[in-house]
C-alpha cells in the first residue's frame, strides 16, 4: 500500500466503503482484507485500495458468490487469470439457473395450492395444509 494514500481510520474506511466497522473486521478475520500494521502510538490507516477492495467484495456478494468464492476471485484480481475467473462465473451461473428453476417450480405448487384453497369452499380441510402434511 501506498503509505501516501492510507488516510482512513477504520471508522472513515467504513463508511467510504459503504459498510460498518464490524464488517471491515469481519472481512479482515476471514482473510479477505489485509489488516495494515498499527504505528506505535497510533491508530491503523486505511487507504483507497482497501476502499476498492471492499467494494470488489460486497459487489461479488451481491452476484451472488459467497465469501469463500469471493477469496477465490480476488486472488485472480490481477487481471491475468481471466479463464479461471470465467469458470468461477459460469459455475455461479450454473447455480444460479438450477435455483432459478426450483423457485419455478416452487412457484408452479404454491399457485396451484392457493387456487385449490380458493376452490374448496365448505370444506372443513384445508388443501394448502393438507398437501403439506402429506409424504
Amino acid at each position: 500500500m501506498d503509505k501516501a494514500v492510507e488516510n482512513f481510520t477504520i471508522g472513515a474506511f467504513a463508511e467510504a466503503a459503504g459498510v460498518n466497522v464490524e464488517t471491515i473486521r469481519f472481512y479482515q478475520r476471514k482473510g479477505l482484507l489485509p489488516e495494515p500494521d498499527k504505528p506505535q502510538g497510533s491508530v491503523r490507516r486505511y487507504g483507497e485500495g482497501d476502499v476498492a477492495r471492499v467494494r470488489f467484495i460486497k459487489s461479488a456478494q451481491r452476484l451472488g458468490f459467497s465469501l469463500d468464492e469471493v477469496a477465490g476471485l480476488l486472488r485472480l484480481d490481477d487481471g491475468t487469470h481471466c479463464d479461471e475467473a470465467r469458470d468461477l462465473a459460469e459455475h455461479k451461473l450454473a447455480d444460479v439457473r438450477s435455483k432459478l428453476a426450483d423457485l419455478r417450480r416452487i412457484e408452479h405448487v404454491l399457485a396451484a395450492l392457493v387456487q385449490d384453497c380458493c376452490a374448496s369452499h365448505g370444506n372443513v380441510s384445508c388443501p394448502l395444509i393438507g398437501a403439506l402434511r402429506a409424504p
